[in-house]
């Protein structure tokens, strides 16, 4: 496999570009894709069996059982950064190792309904937050750890929108390559 076919199993939407000028649209199509990505996700991957669950999507990646757990886990800190960044003054943020917490056993192994219905909830109520916010609130920010980069509030609802479809597309994609849909 070359370098460039990796890169694309990877990142099969591309990197997450957002725009200079973050309009009301972008706002508005983002929470939207928020607002629908669990049940979208849920009937994707709801027939699965286990031997499918358990299958990589790209060579050295997760199985998909993984990437759901990840998804998880992911939108669980991304709410809660959303909380700290609206009653705390550019907090700085705790970063996690996600792939050390793909790897647990939970990760692995779990059935991944568990993790549909938390993705379906903690989407619920990140929905409901982020539809209440007013600009000021959309142009707070924290700070991550690791990049020491600010985060605006706007700019964050747009990258999880994307980390939505980045790993929608992710399994999606191994679904098509080896028909099973």
């Amino acid at each position: 496999m070359t370098d460039l076919e990796l890169e694309k199993l990877k990142y099969p939407i591309g990197k997450f570009d957002c725009p200079n000028n973050i309009s009301q649209s972008n706002i508005e199509d983002w929470i939207f894709i928020l607002e629908q990505f669990p049940k979208r996700l849920e009937n994707l991957v709801k027939n699965l069996s286990n031997e499918q669950l358990d299958t990589v999507y790209r060579p050295n990646g997760w199985t998909v059982r993984q990437v759901v757990h990840h998804v998880s886990d992911s939108h669980h800190h991304s709410y809660t950064r959303f909380k700290w960044a609206l009653t705390e003054d550019k907090p700085v943020i705790k970063a996690y190792y996600e792939d050390r917490w793909a790897d647990l056993e939970d990760s692995r192994t779990a059935p991944i309904d568990m993790s549909i219905q938390h993705i379906k909830a903690i989407h619920f109520k990140l929905v409901y937050l982020l539809k209440q916010l007013s600009e000021n609130d959309l142009n707070k920010s924290f700070i991550h750890p690791e990049t020491k980069k600010q985060v605006v509030l706007k700019e964050n609802i747009g990258m999880y929108a994307w980390h939505c479809n980045h790993h929608y597309v992710h399994i999606e994609n191994l679904l098509k390559r080896n028909g099973w849909i």
